[in-house]
């Protein structure tokens, strides 16, 4: 168990690298998306070092794995990876509309949240950070997939447990796709050193294919 604890604790700070952006946290309330522009899907993926190869060979990370399920099922779609390691919600706020506007994405993918926990950052700032990419994305014509991380124990009872339920809130209230648990069967398994590479922090290459079926299945329903 130890163990276990040890290699989730890790991931949660590695993802915590150098980020320069901020911003204020806004709610926001559900509203209705325009309709996305017809033609071949565009799925914009924004995250962190866990989305960005981190350690990893060029195109082997859960990404460039997504680009080759689609060619695989036949599914007409370009991927757009515009993840940065260290990145936090502020961060991916801050260049959200730049991102949506630039590639106008029929989809969208959210991978972010867990710098903000080991910053310390309030959760109620996660959380609105988190509605507002949602928001932004929605009103630009895009579904959106909102992929949730979770803390181990280690930062107490209480506390993992509303930054777990903050991803499914948010989904809930703006009625978008949900993983729960982005590393789920890793980071969480009896010997999850395996999975990691040497600094016991980010996933093997080995590991990216599991985080893929995490996401796929609900990726591949709004696809249809």
């Amino acid at each position: 168990m130890v163990r276990r604890h040890f290699s989730a604790v890790s991931v949660i700070a590695a993802l915590a690298g150098s980020s320069l952006f901020s911003a204020t946290a806004v709610a926001a309330a559900p509203s209705v998306s325009n309709k996305p522009t017809p033609g071949p899907a565009v799925i914009l993926v924004v995250g962190d070092s866990l989305s960005a190869e981190y350690g990893l060979r060029r195109g082997s990370g859960w990404v460039a794995l997504l680009e080759q399920r689609l060619h695989a099922e036949k599914i007409a779609a370009r991927v757009v990876n515009a993840s940065i390691s260290g990145d936090t919600t502020s961060g991916g706020r801050s260049r959200l509309d730049a991102l949506l506007a630039q590639h106008r994405p029929t989809h969208v993918v959210i991978e972010l949240g867990a710098n903000d926990a080991i910053r310390g950052l309030p959760l109620q700032m996660t959380r609105d950070n988190l509605t507002h990419m949602t928001q932004a994305a929605q009103q630009n014509g895009a579904r959106v997939l909102l992929v949730g991380m979770q803390v181990p124990p280690n930062y107490g009872q209480d506390y993992a447990r509303r930054f777990a339920e903050m991803f499914s809130e948010v989904a809930k209230g703006r009625q978008t796709a949900l993983v729960p648990f982005f590393l789920k069967g890793i980071a969480d398994s009896a010997d999850s050193t395996k999975w990691f590479q040497p600094d016991r922090i980010h996933p093997k290459e080995e590991a990216h294919p599991l985080m893929l079926n995490n996401v796929w299945p609900e990726l591949r329903k709004l696809l249809k």
